[in-house]
């Protein structure tokens, strides 16, 4: 029994600290050759890994003013974003948005699945944590730009830019970008390439929002 007891023990600590850490220091050299989520979809893969030099600043800018404004400044876990949120939530019934940072969703997209759940929730944190404590921010930002679903099978800016707009990641302009960030959300129902009211109209505030950003939003990058 003690033995069975150790063993039970040995492997928790392998599965969730050991293994982990050394796939993202794996990962801080090396790209993804797949993720849960391309797996769990079932569908024809369209992925090409690139350097986030290769990625245009428009996306990484219309990126990070839609997902994540304090990618910079926090570590992992945006509090106050997260208190708004809870008001939301308990004011209005539901919330406008989500609290996940890119962080976070780097952590879900590299490990977990992609279903809502407490306990895939409650694993984005030491998960988290660890992206933040083992690699800079431009690997993690690198990461996501290069494994977030843009639609259907589609995976990172380089696929998105020559399946939605026959071009590159690095030749992508402002408009292309701001309609790539705006479909990140749900990219199995908006279509970069053909936007809805509701995309181009999310689209135009993204835009907005990179003309008034403080340089600080990517100072870290």
């Amino acid at each position: 029994m003690k033995t069975f007891l150790h063993r039970l023990v040995w492997a928790g600590v392998f599965i969730g600290v050991i293994f982990p850490v050394g796939l993202i220091l794996f990962y801080r050299v090396l790209p993804p050759l797949v993720t849960p989520l391309m797996v769990l979809r079932g569908t024809p893969v369209r992925y090409d890994f690139v350097k986030l030099e290769d990625v245009s600043p428009n996306l990484v800018k219309a990126v990070l003013v839609s997902e994540d404004q304090r990618f910079c400044d926090h570590t992992g876990f945006d509090w106050r974003q997260m208190e708004i949120v809870l008001k939301e939530a308990l004011y209005k019934g539901s919330a406008s948005r989500g609290a996940s940072t890119i962080s976070m969703q780097t952590a879900k997209n590299l490990f977990l699945w992609p279903s809502r759940s407490k306990v895939r929730k409650l694993l984005e944190v030491p998960l988290t944590l660890m992206l933040e404590t083992l690699l800079p921010k431009r690997r993690i930002l690198e990461l996501y730009l290069n494994i977030a679903e843009f639609g259907d099978g589609i995976y990172g800016a380089e696929a998105a830019a020559q399946n939605h707009f026959n071009t590159t990641a690095k030749n992508l302009t402002r408009r292309q970008s701001t309609r790539l960030a705006a479909v990140l959300p749900n990219p199995l129902t908006r279509n970069a390439a053909r936007p809805s009211q509701n995309v181009q109209n999310r689209a135009d505030k993204i835009r907005r929002g990179i003309r008034i950003a403080p340089a600080s939003l990517w100072s870290c990058l």
